[in-house]
């Protein structure tokens, strides 16, 4: 049996998938590996006519510096992780772009993580970052346990939560308590007095704190207040939400505050097309990140607008400032949404 060209097939598909080294880079230009090194070693000295016989065989050849060996070597690297349950839901969706574009144009490489919110799957996450020697972990959500942060601390990693509470991080947070509260008296200041909240069972830190910042603000107005509860934070959640909440045709609330879009989509499709409600006549809607389906025709949702962007720029920031000086006390960033007004309700 021959297999010779079979097997030689394969040694040239082998062949081509090498990168390309920095021996073969010193070989082209005729100078030692070490040159080759020092070119592109920022603040390295290297005779000029040298560092243009090398920058143009690495051009030649197609060469980039191992930044991951390099990394190794020093100890460190220029990974950056992002932690998140379900990343590519709402919300988190545009935060994880953000991020990810934020880091790499401050020279970073951004590993998203997506992992569960039990404990076995952060730690399992955390022992891959620290392995790879990232230096820093952004987390999107989840609840790590404390072993996570005690972990990151030994080995010198900072920590930034996005939308949460946790010891010993820095934090980036939206100012939910006072979104909430402009939402309760935008509701009453109409003359709505039968208001509702459409959360969820999965009382994240950011999710609870505004169920309780806009039931606290309606109920001190004089206003009633209903809560509806699905399993998460998501479309689904808001239909099952608005079964509880308009259960009885007698008592229908006359405004709902959800605690996300994605929640109010599936409360406002239900209320329209089962119950056969106007949206904002009959019960008027405020949602909560300001997705870019909150501005689709189907929609048209007033609600408070996380900025992404402003929030990732936060996160690298704190980043910089802990890498800088990890000495720091915990930081905490909050930013302020802006109520973007819709068709589902005006204030």
């Amino acid at each position: 049996m021959n297999d010779g060209p079979t097997n030689d097939l394969k040694n040239q598909r082998k062949e081509r998938m090498r990168f390309v080294s920095a021996e073969q880079v010193a070989q082209l230009a005729g100078v030692s590996r070490s040159a080759v090194s020092r070119t592109f070693t920022p603040g390295a000295s290297v005779a000029p006519a040298t560092r243009e016989r090398v920058l143009k065989a690495a051009e030649e050849l197609g060469y980039h510096v191992n930044d991951l060996a390099r990394g190794v070597l020093a100890n460190q690297s220029r990974l950056v992780g992002i932690v998140a349950t379900r990343p590519e839901v709402g919300f988190r969706a545009h935060l994880a772009a953000a991020l990810s574009k934020a880091l790499i144009q401050r020279g970073s490489i951004p590993i998203l993580i997506n992992t569960g919110q039990t404990e076995e799957e952060m730690l399992a996450a955390q022992k891959m970052l620290i392995g790879h020697r990232a230096e820093a972990t952004i987390i999107l959500s989840g609840s790590p346990p404390a072993n996570f942060f005690e972990l990151a601390h030994r080995n010198g990693q900072p920590l930034v939560v996005i939308g949460r509470s946790e010891p010993d991080a820095d934090h980036v947070r939206a100012g939910n308590s006072e979104a909430s509260r402009k939402a309760a008296n935008a509701f009453f200041e109409k003359g709505r007095r039968k208001l509702a909240v459409a959360t969820s069972f999965s009382a994240t830190s950011s999710i609870a704190e505004r169920e309780t910042a806009f039931k606290t603000a309606a109920e001190a107005l004089g206003a009633s207040v209903a809560i509806g509860r699905g399993k998460d934070s998501d479309y689904d959640s808001g239909i099952a939400a608005a079964k509880q909440l308009f259960a009885s045709a007698a008592d229908y609330p006359d405004a709902v505050y959800c605690a996300n879009d994605q929640i109010a989509f599936g409360l406002m499709d239900y209320v329209r097309t089962t119950l056969g409600l106007s949206v904002p006549d009959d019960v008027a809607v405020i949602g909560f990140d300001d997705v870019p389906e909150a501005a689709w025709l189907s929609y048209r949702l007033t609600t408070f607008r996380q900025d992404p962007i402003v929030m990732a720029q936060r996160a690298v920031e704190l980043v910089e400032k802990r890498l800088a000086n990890p000495d720091l006390p915990p930081a905490y960033e909050r930013v302020i949404p802006e109520l973007v007004v819709r068709d589902s309700f005006v204030p």
